[in-house]
């Protein structure tokens, strides 16, 4: 737990018990937000008007940090519970639910004293409206001090243990038998907080010496052969608003993995690049600062808001003269087309997004088995209609944020048995796995998040 968690729970605390103020504004929104996910929302979607609207960085510190772990330790905190009360909640309860998971996490995790997590969980229950529950969650926290280690020792089912449902832990399993184990543990850390360096601007050894004379702890990028060389590891998270030249495009934020993608899609020669699902803009902006033979990159993008984080993103890098935004859907290709062909391709597939749980630990909540038919059947009618629109000879790279075959190694084979005039052009590297078509890197490794790439040349149509 960082010191400004620590302060701001300690502060919230002495105020409490001075009768300032009998619940911290930080716990009041970690309740609110969980609310709102727990009903189907996400969390990025529901922070601004929750978390970030604290005015205090160490609130918003300590609802992160509460929130983050709940959602990320819900399946081992909601073991606890199936324990600890006598019979199991009524779904009207769930502010009761939330308040009990939010305090055993920070008794669990944290360093707060636990009298000051139990007073501000009864308190809160009173302040939700359940003051018939406050009895009930001081007992149960109470336990749970005395009990916890033999509560942690009784866990025998994964899916407390590894604290995934139970679909998305057996499906990762089934589809990496060697490797489950690894991508369940790594789905359970903090994310690390990568930046890319815009080398228009700053060599990145240049630039890490700009944030070390700013009291800015970085580390380069360990990945083989030099193929993330823009990609600096922040020590610790912070505003990126704060970062040496970021209003001026130095720098941005972008995950290590994904900065893979600019230099598997192999570009060569004057071209135009056609990026489908372009948003948040990460990987378009990527490409413009990587090369400078770059005609134009057109970025289509289904949703109008999403393409507006795009072409804030490129205006900020001023890149905005080198790139088309076409708000459309990527598989209806016809309406949006102009008809001539392009030579490269980047397709950043919708997903389950399996890959980034570490980063978004919602995903665990909100994703269902039954999501992933509907999303393969999108992908495939993408990647045909982007087929439709690559030059003969041109390349196209496939990339989902995914770990289950079915969205990568899968979708490709499906791919290439419908598409004679398609061949996967090997991805030969020191990192990832190798799949039967394309490579697999995944969460955790060279502390990146988990992606799949494969890459696909269009031949000559046969005769």
């Amino acid at each position: 737990m960082s010191d400004a968690i620590k302060q701001s729970s300690q502060s919230v605390n002495k105020k409490s018990r001075q009768g300032k103020a009998k619940v911290s504004l930080a716990r009041q929104a970690a309740l609110k937000t969980l609310k709102q996910v727990f009903s189907g929302q996400s969390l990025s979607a529901v922070q601004a008007r929750t978390i970030d609207a604290l005015e205090d960085k160490r609130d918003r510190g300590l609802t992160n940090e509460i929130v983050n772990g709940v959602l990320r330790w819900r399946w081992q905190l909601e073991f606890f519970t199936s324990k600890l009360l006598a019979k199991a909640l009524k779904k009207k309860d769930i502010d009761v639910q939330l308040i009990l998971l939010m305090a055993l996490y920070e008794l669990k995790e944290c360093r707060t004293p636990d009298y000051a997590i139990i007073n501000d969980a009864v308190e809160l229950s009173r302040k939700a409206g359940k003051k018939w529950a406050a009895g009930l969650v001081n007992a149960v926290l109470r336990r749970f001090t005395r009990e916890k280690e033999e509560l942690i020792e009784s866990m025998r089912d994964g899916q407390a243990i590894y604290s995934h449902p139970r679909w998305l832990l057996e499906k990762i399993k089934a589809d990496w038998p060697e490797n489950w184990k690894q991508i369940l543990d790594a789905n359970n850390q903090r994310p690390a907080f990568w930046l890319r360096v815009n080398q228009k601007h700053y060599q990145v050894e240049d630039y890490q010496k700009q944030l070390t004379e700013n009291d800015i702890e970085s580390q380069l990028s360990v990945f083989p052969n030099q193929i993330a060389v823009s990609a600096l590891k922040l020590s610790q998270g912070l505003d990126v608003r704060t970062l040496p030249g970021f209003a001026d495009g130095a720098v941005s934020v972008q995950d290590v993995g994904a900065q893979l993608t600019a230099e598997l899609l192999n570009v060569t020669g004057n071209t135009q690049v056609l990026d489908l699902c372009a948003a948040p803009g990460g990987k378009t902006c990527h490409l413009l600062e990587r090369y400078d033979e770059i005609e134009k990159v057109m970025a289509v993008e289904i949703d109008e808001s999403r393409m507006t984080r795009v072409s804030e993103n490129l205006q900020r890098l001023k890149l905005e003269s080198r790139a088309e935004l076409i708000v459309a859907d990527a598989s209806e290709y016809r309406e949006w087309w102009s008809g001539e062909k392009l030579e490269r391709i980047l397709i950043d597939a919708p997903c389950s997004a399996s890959g980034v749980i570490r980063r978004h630990p919602d995903i665990k909540t909100l994703r269902r088995e039954s999501d992933i038919t509907p999303l393969v059947e999108l992908q495939a009618s993408i990647l045909n209609a982007a087929w439709q629109m690559l030059a003969t000879g041109g390349e196209l790279l496939y990339v989902t944020c995914s770990v289950f075959k079915d969205e990568n190694q899968n979708q490709i084979q499906a791919f290439l048995s419908r598409n004679k005039d398609a061949t996967e052009i090997k991805i030969d590297a020191d990192w990832g796995k190798v799949c039967d078509y394309g490579r697999q890197l995944l969460p955790g490794e060279f502390d990146a998040d988990g992606f799949y790439f494969c890459r696909l040349k269009k031949l000559s149509a046969e005769k």
